[in-house]
């Protein structure tokens, strides 16, 4: 017969890793989550200003001694 309070004490054990465990995974998540907003933020940027910003560099190519083709 084994003894209640040590397999209380092994059953808490687990259950703490198993929360800890969750934890990371849930920040994981959030993570992931995060990069993917800012992903679609600056898709979005570049979509809107893509002409603009490369009229612009373009322009700044322009200036630049020694490279008027």
């Amino acid at each position: 017969m084994q003894n209640p309070f040590a397999t209380l004490v092994t059953l808490v054990a687990l259950a703490k890793d198993r929360v800890a465990q969750e934890e990371k995974g849930a920040t994981a998540v959030e993570y992931g989550l995060l990069v993917g907003l800012i992903a679609v933020v600056i898709i979005t940027i570049v979509a809107t200003l893509g002409q603009e910003l490369g009229s612009l560099f373009q322009d700044i190519v322009d200036e630049l001694p020694g490279t008027a083709a």
